[in-house]
């Protein structure tokens, strides 16, 4: 048995791990990943949220355009209805006035 505790402590010697747990041994070591990991996660978090929200802010400016491209289009078909039906009169009033004259 004591040889075990031999090798136990100079395997602690040599990697530097105070035995006592108050004093920053192997708590101290777990505890320093356990940050360093959270940060890892909250620094991840932060960044997807940022896309998020960039993806959302892209999303309804896109909206926002389309919207004005089919306000747009309707106008310009509004248009072109108006100069179908100014052409059709035009038409008309030739074929009155041709009929007219042929009398």
């Amino acid at each position: 048995m004591n040889r075990d505790m031999i090798k136990r402590d100079r395997i602690k010697s040599i990697h530097h791990i105070p035995s006592c747990p108050r004093r920053g041994g192997a708590l101290r070591r777990g505890g320093g990943r356990r940050i360093t990991i959270h940060a890892l996660v909250i620094a991840l978090a932060a960044a997807l949220g940022g896309c998020g929200v960039e993806t959302a802010t892209t999303a309804a400016t896109g909206a926002s355009i389309k919207k004005q491209e089919v306000e747009e289009g309707k106008r310009t078909q509004e248009r072109s209805r108006q100069k179908i039906e100014q052409m059709q009169d035009q038409m008309r009033e030739r074929a009155q006035q041709a009929a007219g004259d042929e009398k």
